[in-house]
């Protein structure tokens, strides 16, 4: 099995027309976001080859992040559509008050304005917590289910901020940037939201689709 070690910071040429081969050839990864929290663990290729992620704790794995093995060969990762809440508001100040309330809880947010928003121009979305979701609409946001390549925001102190919008090839995915912190908060009857990430080994079915 082959083991990607290294993250390869900026592809050359030769390299991005062998990514290029290799997307054609279903030859990447299609990874959520709690997968790509880990930096050790088996995945499947969307062409059905196991291989394996071993990497320095060096934050989360981006969507078109590209990874390099000992002999040189290159492996994609592409952020995979997952369930998703979006919310959207009737104007700028309500959104960013909605922001505001999911950042006071480390939730774990996207800010995007390429997909379809609400009157406000822009949209933030987060894994679904039902708990989250009833306190937005009680704000006078509005809430709907939704399947996006999830990228939250990495921290204002982390490296890595310049991780470009969209893919290269030709699929088209939009991209916010990544947040590992882990997320946990509190309401007023201790509902917690908190991920345990103890199978950092389990194997990641491959997946097409959203």
């Amino acid at each position: 099995m082959k083991i990607f070690n290294t993250r390869l910071s900026t592809p050359s040429d030769v390299q991005k027309a062998q990514l290029a081969e290799q997307y054609q050839a279903d030859d990447y990864l299609l990874l959520d976001f709690d997968t790509r929290q880990h930096s050790r663990f088996r995945a499947i290729t969307v062409s059905g080859e196991a291989v394996g992620i071993d990497l320095p704790r060096t934050g989360v794995l981006k969507g078109d992040d590209v990874l390099i093995n000992e002999s040189g060969e290159l492996m994609q990762v592409i952020a995979k559509p997952q369930a998703v809440t979006k919310v959207t508001a009737d104007n700028d100040f309500l959104l960013m008050k909605g922001a505001y309330h999911l950042g006071n809880r480390h939730v774990p947010l996207m800010f995007d304005h390429s997909f379809d928003q609400g009157d406000a121009g822009y949209a933030l979305y987060f894994e679904n917590d039902h708990v989250l979701a009833q306190m937005l609409e009680n704000l006078g946001l509005h809430i709907e289910s939704t399947s996006v390549p999830f990228e939250p925001e990495t921290g204002a102190y982390q490296t890595g901020q310049g991780h470009a919008h969209g893919h290269s090839h030709s699929h088209s995915h939009s991209h916010a940037h990544s947040h590992s912190d882990s997320h946990s908060h509190k309401e007023s009857h201790d509902h917690s939201h908190g991920h345990s990430h103890s199978h950092h080994d389990a194997l990641v079915g491959r997946s097409n689709d959203g």
